[in-house]
């Protein structure tokens, strides 16, 4: 075998064994925190309302400007190719009618000008200052409630994961439990204690558990990807779930003022109201326009005119004069009433926007909170019938080995056990989700979740 062959062959063993450590490494633990700090940091839709609030912090510089003093520079030369001529009449020859051209000017020229420009009154500028600070306050609300958008769409899908895995696993405890009766069903027939028939029984309902086995498994699979693809990452990244589902009761206080709170804390109201002042401030801009405009200006100038280039600093000579300008609309054809119409009917828009937009986030925390209570009830009826189930699956199990019970009972017990754990962590999840679109709706965060955000 050559060298080159050689080598080929110790690169080919040195990827496929980088690619088999790189699969066998186990996969990270996520946890809720980890994942939205994750989603944070990668959500496009919250980048772009990132850039959104750095361009309404640019708009409030860009009203300030307008306030400011404005400075320009202005130098030109000149080259006379020929001078422009002057027309005089002819002094020599009094009664004639004819004129005499001369000259004037000279062959080169240079001007250097220097003018300022300051606003001493002007609705529009200073109501322009004021429109562009709340446009910068409306833009940082509609942040904040993409962010607490993509942490509770992150929570849901992080507690889908969670109940999708806790239910794959229930289901392969119960197969663990349908393959050791079965052991025992195999142990107690050939010792002539049970029948074929309960051997059958034993043997079907292993097999039948398997599928539900295999549809859980991907579930849980499925879930995973709804959770990657909620942070932002690829479907390709390898981690585990962290932790379990577990009930964490809500206040009531908090459930009984969650309709009056979610007025004064959602961040989308609190955009929209911004807007109105938004509105009503362009209204004032475009009614301004009925008033002067009142400016200080002043021109700082030197000029050189001369026949030849051996110029000097005393050939330039300097000019300034200082002055206020006044301005009026008198007639605009009335687009200015126009405008200030069209203003208005966006602010009564806006007004009509928020009041539906008060009403529906009234109905929407009333029902989470109805979906709360329920939920809170199922948990704890839930967690008194999973008890019963367990008690029950024991007594089913050890009266079927002493040989009072049937194998059908064991079954029966067996499912009851299975459906009572998948209630109460059906109720559980629930629970948590409605909890999170309370948050939503109030415009809250979480403490990890807060954590995370200010890391970010």
């Amino acid at each position: 075998m050559t060298t080159t062959r050689l080598l080929f062959v110790a690169l080919f063993i040195g990827l496929a064994v980088l690619t088999a450590t790189a699969q066998d490494a186990p996969a990270s633990e996520l946890t809720l925190e980890k994942a939205v700090t994750i989603a944070l940091q990668k959500n496009k839709d919250l980048v772009t309302a990132k850039l959104e609030v750095e361009r309404a912090d640019a708009r409030v510089r860009e009203a300030y400007g307008y306030a400011m003093p404005a400075i320009d520079f202005s130098g030109r030369y000149s080259r006379a190719i020929e001078k422009p001529v002057f027309f005089l009449p002819d002094f020599s020859n009094p009664g004639s009618n004819r004129t005499v051209p001369i000259r004037i000017g000279s062959d080169h020229s240079i001007d250097m000008t220097f003018t300022a420009r300051q606003i001493l009154f002007n609705s529009a500028v200073f109501t322009g200052v004021g429109a562009a600070k709340i446009y910068s306050d409306a833009a940082r609300e509609m942040y904040r409630a993409k962010e607490i958008e993509t942490v509770t769409r992150v929570r849901r899908a992080f507690y889908a994961a969670l109940l999708a895995a806790e239910a794959a696993e229930v289901m392969r405890a119960n197969l663990r439990n349908a393959e050791e009766n079965f052991r025992n069903v195999q142990s107690l027939a050939k010792q002539g204690i049970v029948s074929e028939y309960d051997l059958l029984r034993s043997s079907v309902g292993v097999e039948n558990l398997r599928p539900v086995v295999i549809q859980a498994e991907n579930n849980s699979a499925l879930a995973l990807d709804a959770l990657k693809a909620a942070m932002g990452i690829e479907a390709t990244e390898r981690f585990t779930i962290g932790g379990k589902l577990s009930f964490e009761p809500i206040d009531e206080e908090v459930l009984k003022h969650a309709e009056e709170a979610v007025l004064s804390s959602n961040p989308t109201l609190a955009a929209m109201r911004h807007q109105i002042e938004v509105n009503r401030a362009f209204k004032r801009v475009y009614w301004s326009d009925h008033l002067p405009t009142l400016a200080a200006f002043g021109t700082y100038q030197y000029q050189l005119a001369k026949n030849s280039l051996d110029i000097s600093a005393a050939d330039f000579k300097r000019s300034s004069l200082v002055g206020l300008s006044l301005s009026i609309n008198l007639f605009q054809g009335f687009q200015t009433n126009a405008r200030v119409e069209q203003a208005d009917l966006e602010v009564r828009k806006t007004e009509e926007q928020v009041a539906n937009l008060e009403m529906n986030l009234r109905t929407l925390v009333h029902s989470i909170t109805l979906q709360l209570r329920q939920a809170r009830q199922r948990v704890e009826a839930q967690a008194k019938t999973v008890e019963q189930a367990e008690r029950g699956y024991k007594i089913a199990t050890s009266r079927f080995l002493n040989g009072s019970g049937t194998q059908l009972e064991v079954n029966d017990a067996q499912s009851a056990l299975n459906q009572a754990k998948i209630n109460r962590m059906q109720a559980i999840y629930d629970y948590l989700v409605a909890a999170a679109e309370l948050d939503q709706a109030m415009g809250r965060l979480p403490f990890y979740a807060r954590t995370a955000a200010e890391r970010d």
